[in-house]
């Protein structure tokens, strides 16, 4: 990428370094070695291995001295300071030689490597370094000698080791061990010798060239022929201080859009640059990263990098763990990688593995040591890729890319014009990119991904990817053939173009462009209407920034409700990531086209291009797949740059150097003229000299364009600050690291986390009390079930990062689990006091549960114990770090998450066994402030385990509560109960009548809806009066209370013996105020008691007709909200209309006004009139007395569910019978034909006064009106409420 490069810098190279021994200061060994030493020493802690652990420790530390790693120092480094560019000694040391100098004899292969490094300076600013590495014959006699003298040592070790007279208790053995051991000292011997005598000895140096901007291909070609000068047998035709300071002082970098020429020491070197309006340079080659990993592996690291997930890259060549991060950082593009970013971690800096932040780092490997043998800080948010080895760990639930299948086919088919298999070949790595670091023995036939190294595309298809074969079908319903896609063979389409470069360069370049172009396309169709969801700001950019925390940028709701329902997943979380909150904040702050950043201007140019293209209406997104089209104007643009050099630089040329200067050894690369070199010409006569003004002018304006240099500080400063918001730590100091860097850096870290911790309570929080404002009727509705799970997994997440920071000794995936395990243990070991109630680990928190079902169940323990047990028996979670997820989400769920981790960490002695001192764990004010923010989650209502876990069994307890007045304990009868829930239900439980109370489990039901309950009717007094029904998850401790008030019996209020009881989630009477703020708001309970058990007058204030109507209303108007709803935010239907002030109490009230008062003593019910209805209806039909067709059907429906419902053989009373009406009714749009048909009936004269609203045609007809909203919704009945009915 070619971000934030230093202001005046406008040369193509900064410094020229030679790194390598220093004869001074002789064989100092590399910090690695002690490092290795450590790793080993700490890996092999228990006693059992103990024996052999010490012959390992002896043999992986004393490796052979010509395998060890010494010090490497930077040499000499020419100009000695640039002011836009201040060298950094200690990071390009590191970064030079990463492993230290290495020796080797006559006998090793000494071929040149090279590879390219990159150095992130705090401010996010970027210097390239780009290094070639070659052997030095050794001339110094004491340097040979000490070589020799650590072999003798080495060998004499070794022979020790094997002769170790424990290992072997008899002498017979003993003899054993020395015939063996014998061939192996030869062995030794002979590949790991060094004898000053007989061998030569070389050693590492490395030349590089440090430069403001990426040029790889023509910084290797200007190194490797500065060596190949000092290595051939004919001198240069020019010292070489000619060649260096023309490349230092006299070539410029290229002007955007332009190309460049300047001569290397054999032969010229072109570099060009992309205008402005192209996508920013870059020139590392893609096409190796699709060969190393395939193309499916590539999307799932592309993905990861987008959702900031930590990514470590192993591979035993620098140069591939460059290739790969640059590539996938810039396929990014518009957006950039925000977090730190070291492609090549030098081993002083493997504590940065513990850095609790998003990450992309690479780690050298040695070739010796496979996977297994790694040992990583935290795993539990990690993608590590293997390159050498084809091989992806990815993260759990890792969403997928958007479109993945026809994306896939698209990057192969680009692939496969080049010759490219998609699924990535390691054999045909040399060929393609010339790469030296390549070696057969590298080539890995590896099954593990269903790669078959070198397999042609069709077999290895019908292989193990499921992917590729999916992309198979594909292929064939669109009618592309994979297998018959031309290879390019001309490099350039038009033949005439004389290039200026090699063929294999020109054709690294189109395929760059080509893939680059595929997946910027991507983003611009999948963002294309992003600039209407930005939300700018009203503010001065200095209060912006003051506030910048507390405000939303995008309106992420109305985004996601606009994209298809399978983009949801990954978009929902790439929209939390930093990534995208700069990426907006600095559209925010670019208002005009001159301030906007590169990458900026051009995806915004691109997207007004989709949309002028795509004339459809900009917000209804389709996920229709659209493919790239703009490859080959791009392909164009660079072809031309290269067959037609814009530019020349000067040519190398004498300089004044002494006589006698500039001679030097074949063989060895000279200590160079530092009085020549340190500066440069002193008038820069080649500016004007090449350029014309009107060029000059141009080039002025594109730099400007392209923030080379700012004349506008305040921008940068301004667009810095918000890259940094939200990153506390962008980059490690790559410095030699006291104890006070590496203390102030985890202090950092320490910081950063509890930001991020505030501002994630803070995210789910706003989102949470948002929904309930708008359930409560105030704005719109923002959150949808995806994004509430994306915002706990990312809370997972934090909570996982928080607590592999500083770990002592790594177990398993997930720190969390480990620790709560470790505390489930040393509490289960106190554990064995006596009275049973356990230890003080345990808090008995009666008030907690206390409810106003009076004692009838009582209060849970709070037990942080008992919630691991809980998810330790859940079967279907596998993995430590899904249990850790579920434990996070069961203590959500209860309110308990900081409370628990409060417990937890209570216990300080663990707390110490397991991190160091620099731990967050182990600061004590951030961990009170973290817990406190977790506290916060206490004031809403999470169903995040019940609603994730929904197949897991759960047990559940239930107590039935008579009531006090006429107490049950004459009832004869068996009872019975079936609970419902969201998710199925349990079917008939019988209930003992001694105690009224049971338990059992079952499959998870979701949140509770109905009860059935009812009795057999046996025995002498089988009547029974039930206050309610209270039924409790014995996991989440979610108590749900069913009112009832009602008799059930025979020839007692309505006759039922049989009741459904719809019921709600109790919260904690300790918590009252919290009821303003509950997440679904279930209305209040049905308090059934209030329905009318009798009608007569004195039962209750009767309400006006205004009342009814306006309850009716409310009743509809909560259905229409409901249906308006996400799905998966809904909340239970049956509440809203068998619930309190459901559908079905407004309508008994519409039925209740204006009734005739009844004889004494005598109970008439709604049920009664209905019948009596239905009875004249029928009488009609057989008397042939038919009014019109439509008024014939609506009889004959009223009539068939009528006698349904009268015939089911359940014992539901009268009012369970309307409830069971009005339900069918609402289901089927009958209700509001039925209202008609009863207002005109005769019988309803009979029965009503004259003031009754049923006789007053205006409100019938109004109420008509109002049932009619209902008909546009496909209403679905809980069983439960239609039971045994057969319509």
């Amino acid at each position: 990428m070619t971000t934030g490069f230093s202001s005046s810098s406008c040369r193509f190279a900064d410094y020229f370094v030679i790194c390598g021994l220093d004869t001074e200061t002789g064989l100092e060994p590399d910090e690695l070695s002690a490092l290795c030493q450590y790793i080993q020493a700490t890996k092999h802690n228990d006693g059992a291995r103990r024996m052999s652990a010490s012959a390992n420790e002896g043999e992986n530390f004393d490796q052979s001295p010509l395998r060890r790693t010494f010090k490497s120092k930077v040499l000499a480094h020419y100009p000695e300071n640039v002011e836009w560019s201040p060298f950094d000694q200690d990071a390009v040391g590191m970064l030079c030689m990463p492993k230290g100098l290495s020796f080797r004899t006559q006998a090793d292969s000494r071929e040149p490597q090279f590879h390219s490094f990159i150095i992130t300076r705090e401010d996010g600013s970027r210097t390239y370094g780009f290094a070639l590495t070659f052997y030095e014959e050794v001339t110094s006699k004491q340097i040979c000698s000490a070589m020799q003298t650590l072999y003798h040592m080495h060998n004499a070790e070794q022979y020790d080791i094997l002769h170790m007279p424990s290992a072997t208790p008899t002498g017979i053995e003993d003899s054993h061990g020395l015939l063996q051991a014998s061939p192996s000292i030869s062995r030794l011997q002979r590949f790991n010798s060094y004898d000053i005598t007989r061998d030569t000895l070389y050693v590492s140096k490395c030349i590089c060239l440090m430069a403001p901007m990426a040029f790889p291909q023509a910084c290797r070609k200007v190194l490797e022929q500065l060596h190949q000068a000092v290595s051939s047998a004919q001198p240069p035709p020019l010292p070489l201080e000619s060649y260096i300071f023309n490349v230092l002082y006299e070539v410029p970098l290229p002007p955007p859009g332009r190309s460049l020429k300047f001569l290397g020491v054999y032969s010229p070197v072109v570099c060009q640059r992309p205008s402005t309006s192209e996508l920013p340079l870059f020139e590392f080659p893609l096409g190796d990263m699709f060969q190393l990993l395939g193309v499916e592996n590539v999307l799932q690291l592309f993905t990861c990098a987008l959702l900031e997930i930590q990514i470590l890259l192993y591979s035993q060549h620098y140069q591939r763990l460059m290739t790969v991060a640059e590539s996938i950082t810039t396929l990014m593009f518009p957006f950039q990688w925000q977090h730190v970013y070291v492609p090549i971690l030098p081993a002083s800096l493997l504590h940065f593995l513990d850095a609790p932040v998003p990450y992309l780092m690479g780690l050298h490997s040695n070739g010796q040591d496979d996977r297994s043998k790694l040992e990583l800080p935290q795993e539990a948010n990690l993608c590590f890729v293997d390159i050498d080895n084809h091989l992806l760990e990815l993260p759990e639930d890792l969403p997928q890319f958007p479109n993945k299948l026809e994306f896939i086919q698209e990057i192969s088919e680009a692939l496969m014009a080049f010759g490219i298999p998609p699924e990535g070949d390691l054999q045909r790595g040399e060929g393609m990119a010339k790469l030296k670091g390549f070696r057969a023995c590298d080539v890995v036939s590896d099954r593990r991904n269903g790669n078959l190294a070198g397999s042609p595309l069709s077999s290895y298809l019908l292989k193990e990817n499921e992917t590729i074969a999916r992309l198979q079908a594909l292929v064939k319903r669109t009618g592309v053939s994979l297998e018959k896609l031309d290879v390019k063979e001309s490099p350039s389409s038009n033949k005439d173009l004389k290039l200026q470069c090699d063929e294999d360069e020109l054709r690294m370049h189109q395929l760059n462009i080509r893939v680059r172009e595929i997946f910027a396309n991507r983003f611009t169709q999948m963002f294309a209407d992003y600039e209407v969801f930005v939300i700018q700001s009203s503010q001065d950019k200095d209060s912006w920034f003051s506030n910048r925390e507390q405000m939303q940028n995008f309106d992420k709701a109305s985004f996601l409700s606009d994209q298809p329902e399978p983009y949801l997943p990954f978009l929902s979380r790439f929209l939390e990531t930093q990534t995208f909150a700069s990426f907006i904040d600095s559209k925010i702050l670019c208002h005009n086209e001159e301030d906007k950043e590169h990458a900026l201007r051009v995806f915004d140019a691109r997207v007004d291009k989709v949309r002028m293209l795509n004339v459809r209406t900009p917000t209804l997104r389709t996920s229709m797949y659209q493919k790239c089209t703009t490859v080959d104007e791009a392909e164009k643009a660079i072809e031309m740059r290269l067959s037609k050099i814009d530019h020349t630089a000067l040519h190398p040329h004498l300089l004044d150097m002494k006589i006698g200067q500039g001679r030097y050894e074949p063989g060895f690369f000279p200590r160079l003229q530092s009085d020549v070199l340190s500066a440069g010409p002193t008038s820069n006569k080649w500016t004007k000299r090449s350029a014309p003004a009107q060029w000059r002018r141009k080039d002025r304006q594109k730099q400007h364009a392209e923030h080379l240099y700012l004349d506008n500080d305040q921008r940068e400063k301004y667009i810095q600050e918000a890259r940094n918001l939200g990153t506390t730590i962008r980059q490690p100091k790559l410095s030699n690291l006291s104890p006070s860097v590496i203390a102030q850096t985890n202090w950092k870290f320490v910081e950063g986390l509890l930001k991020e911790c505030r501002n994630k309570t803070k995210r789910m929080l706003v989102e949470k009390m948002g929904r309930e404002a708008v359930e409560l009727g105030h704005g719109e509705g923002s959150i949808t079930g995806v994004e509430e799970n994306t915002l706990i997994a990312s809370l997972c997440d934090l909570l996982e990062r928080i607590w592999s920071h500083g770990l002592q000794v790594k177990q398993g995936k997930s720190a969390l689990w480990s620790h709560l395990l470790h505390y489930q243990e040393s509490k289960e070991k106190e554990d064995t006091t006596p009275g049973g109630l356990g230890p003080p680990g345990f808090i008995h928190d009666s008030e907690r549960r206390r409810s106003d079902a009076g004692s009838a169940l009582p209060p849970l323990k709070v037990s942080l114990i008992q919630d691991v047990r809980h998810i330790q028996n859940i079967g279907e979670i596998k993995t430590d770090v899904g249990k850790a997820r579920a434990w996070v989400r069961l203590s959500m769920e209860k309110k308990l998450l900081s409370r628990h981790l409060k417990q937890l960490l209570s216990d300080q002695e663990l707390t110490k066994k397991l991190y160091k001192r620099y731990a967050f764990l182990r600061c004590d004010d951030e961990k009170e402030q973290f817990l406190y923010h977790l506290l916060s989650f206490n004031a809403v209502d999470y169903f995040c385990f019940t609603n994730v876990f929904t197949t897991i069994m759960i047990p559940y307890h239930v107590v039935v509560i008579p009531s006090k007045k006429l107490g049950g304990s004459m009832f004869t009868a068996n009872p019975w109960i079936c609970v419902s829930g969201e998710l199925s239900e349990t079917g008939v439980l019988q209930i003992p009548k001694n105690t009224l109370e049971i338990t059992f489990e079952c499959q998870n039901l979701g949140k509770l809806t109905t009860v059935q309950m009812g009795h057999d009717n046996s025995g002498l007094y089988a009547k029974w009066l039930v206050e309610c029904v209270v039924v409790r998850n014995e996991i989440t401790g979610h108590t749900y209370k069913f009112p009832c008030g009602r008799w059930l019996g025979k020839g007692v209020d309505d006759g039922s013996l049989e009741r459904i009881l719809v019921g709600e989630l109790m919260t904690p009477s300790s918590e009252n105020e919290e009821r303003l703020c509950r997440t679904p708001p279930l209305q209040q309970s049905p308090g059934m008691i209030r329905r009318l058990v009798a009608i007569s007058p004195n039962s209750k204030p009767k309400l006006n007709t205004g009342q009814i109507q306006e309850g009716v209303g409310e009743a509809i108007n909560g259905i229409v909200k409901h249906f308006h709803k996400p799905e998966k935010e809904r909340g239970s239907l049956t509440l809203l209309l068998c619930g309190e002030g459901g559908l079905v109490w407004a309508l008994e009230q519409v039925f209740q006004h204006g009734f005739k008062s009844p004889r004494l003593f005598k109970s008439v019910f709604i049920w009664d009139f209905l019948e009596k209805a239905q009875t004249h209806f029928e009488s009609l039909e057989q008397r042939e007395m038919v009014q019109d067709e439509n008024w014939q059907t609506n009889t004959r429906t009223f009539c068939r569910f009528m006698r349904a419902i009268n015939s089911t053989p359940r014992n539901i009373g009268k009012d369970g019978k309307f409830q069971m009406l009005v339900c069918l009714g609402a289901r089927d749009h009958l209700l509001h034909h039925w209202i008609a048909l009863l207002a005109d009936c005769p019988i309803t004269g009979q029965m009503y006064e004259d003031s009754a609203l049923i006789k007053d045609h205006t409100l019938v007809n109004s109420l008509i009106r109002v049932l009619q909203t209902l008909q546009e919704f496909n209403i679905t009945l809980e069983a439960s409420l239609v039971k045994g009915i057969g319509i």
